[in-house]
């Protein structure tokens, strides 16, 4: 049964009508937060910098290719359902869904490979190949799996729980049980599998979160329940097609979206008994190459940008001083990113791993010593398999991700001599080589998602799921110091990922409706809500 929105928002009629919001960046948080507002009676303005809503989740549509230039893996469908069910729509009112069978391919440097089927015997039957009784104890795995993942969805990330009185609830001093998933990823899975492989399957997904199997806590053995036992989906015209929906419906609420037009700053009303904001921005206007200022009056604001971005650049200095606490966090993986247009036919599937054998050093590469890997694991998409608008006819489209550690220099040299080593290794280990076949190519790393999206130390995600950096010890959706501010998306709680953002959106608003509905506020529980 699809869990249903909490009351605040679903039951009240109207409770935020008069209210004046400004949502800051478009990305899956912006956009799921200003569809709840605007639902809730509030009057909300959208800025977005790009020329496309989405954010991280951008397009690029060149020559008959459309190509996803962030996320490209459709999972927990239940979520998205849910997010279109609260307001009367559906999935199927917007965009097809295509169930993906094989799930995945793994291809080890060895020379091994293996295709994840959808089903569970084929499963089991896959790992039973790689290790004595590794079959059985695939069905141990996954419903405990399945156990994480209902304990966090229904006790920790459907409920919003950032402040004290969240935590003591009877739900949560009920869920001693996943005290043990507290240690470390790799230990955990090592209970249950010997053979290495078997346990990159089992981790490979906690790339996903921004972390490696050394430094997450195994709660996330939840993503092999995501994969292995809901499915991997693909939404026909990628995920571009899931934001011009979300965009759709949140216009359809009311909401105006302006794009290419980034924020400059937030300014608080000072003194003042009832908080506002004067929020500057930069119009571009398509073609034209210099920008208008403008400004504009709103009661409150919602930043879909990273929090530190917004403390150090768009709020006054001094507003809040929060720099030793953004340094001291651990930033999710930066990436290189190539997106390429491929005459003829890429010998991969829909999506395909390649793995060293031991792939602990590229994870030291990312969170212990920084540095570019000589033997990466990386990932490649090949969604013209699958979905015939990704490319013209007799062309693929590809997009390949190796993950960085946050921070790197990230020079053309470097970037150029890296491009040649991944592609060097796909050919080698894959047998793929279409370099004498690329119709365009575009790439971006490090430097471009700081320049692109103020993300700090350019990572490609946001805060890491550390055990210290996981739900409610996330930084808050109320920002520290400032009536009125809230923060969504990745780096607060529930955290990374297309469906937590959609959650997080829901959780901001919440929060919103509950500060203007008088509520009442209690100090956050965690001091990732507190000024340091």
């Amino acid at each position: 049964m699809t869990p249903q929105p909490d009351a605040d928002l679903s039951e009240a009629t109207e409770p935020l009508a008069g209210e004046s919001i400004a949502v800051v960046g478009a990305g899956f948080g912006g956009l799921s937060t200003a569809s709840y507002l605007a639902d809730a009676g509030a009057d909300v303005t959208v800025f977005e910098r790009n020329e496309h809503p989405g954010g991280y989740a951008g397009r690029i549509e060149r020559d008959g290719f459309r190509i996803d230039t962030g996320p490209s893996w459709y999972l927990m469908p239940e979520v998205f359902d849910r997010f279109f069910e609260h307001f009367g729509r559906s999935t199927d009112d917007y965009y097809d869904l295509v169930e993906l069978d094989p799930l995945y391919e793994v291809i080890w440097k060895d020379g091994d490979r293996a295709s994840m089927p959808a089903d569970r015997e084929g499963q089991k039957a896959l790992f039973e190949s790689y290790e004595s009784g590794a079959g059985d104890v695939l069905d141990d795995y996954l419903a405990d799996a399945a156990e994480a993942y209902e304990l966090g969805m229904d006790r920790f990330v459907y409920p919003s729980r950032s402040r004290l009185r969240d935590m003591v609830d009877a739900d949560v001093l009920r869920s001693g049980r996943a005290l043990p998933k507290l240690r470390e990823m790799d230990d955990y899975v090592g209970d249950y599998f010997d053979s290495e492989k078997l346990r990159q399957i089992a981790e490979y997904k906690l790339v996903f979160l921004g972390g490696s199997p050394y430094n997450t806590p195994a709660i996330y053995t939840l993503m092999s329940h995501v994969d292995m036992n809901l499915g991997v989906y693909h939404p026909t015209g990628g995920i571009a097609s899931v934001v011009d929906a979300m965009a759709d419906l949140a216009r359809d609420l009311g909401v105006t979206i302006r794009t290419n037009e980034p924020v400059t700053a937030i300014e608080p009303s000072v003194p003042a008994a009832t908080p506002t904001f004067t929020v500057e921005t930069e119009r571009r206007a398509r073609g034209e190459s210099t920008a208008a200022a403008r400004s504009a009056r709103f009661d409150r604001v919602v930043a879909n940008a990273p929090p530190p971005h917004v403390e150090r650049d768009l709020l006054p200095s001094g507003t809040v001083d929060r720099e030793s606490y953004w340094e001291s966090r651990t930033y999710a993986p930066s990436a290189y990113l190539s997106y390429i247009g491929v005459e003829g036919d890429v010998d991969l599937d829909h999506h395909t791993l390649v793995f060293p054998t031991d792939w602990r050093p590229h994870f030291d590469d990312i969170f212990d010593e920084p540095a570019w890997p000589d033997d990466p694991a990386y990932y490649v998409h090949v969604p013209s398999k699958t979905d015939p608008e990704a490319a013209p006819d007799g062309h693929e489209a590809v997009f390949l991700l190796v993950p960085l550690a946050a921070g790197l220099e990230d020079d053309p040299e470097t970037r150029e001599r890296f491009r040649d080593l991944v592609f060097d290794d796909l050919a080698e280990h894959a047998g793929v080589d279409f370099r004498d076949r690329i119709v365009f190519e575009e790439t971006a790393c490090v430097s471009d998602f700081r320049q692109r999206f103020n993300a700090p130390r350019g990572t490609a995600l946001a805060l890491s799921h550390t055990l210290e950096q996981t739900g409610p010890l996330r930084p808050a959706h109320r920002a520290p110091g400032v009536d009125g501010l809230y923060y969504v998306g990745a780096y607060t709680n529930p955290g990374i990922g297309m469906p937590m953002c959609l959650l997080s959106g829901e959780h901001a608003a919440e929060a919103v409706v509950e500060d203007a509905t008088g509520g009442g506020v209690l100090p956050s529980v965690v001091p990732t809500s507190t000024l340091r």
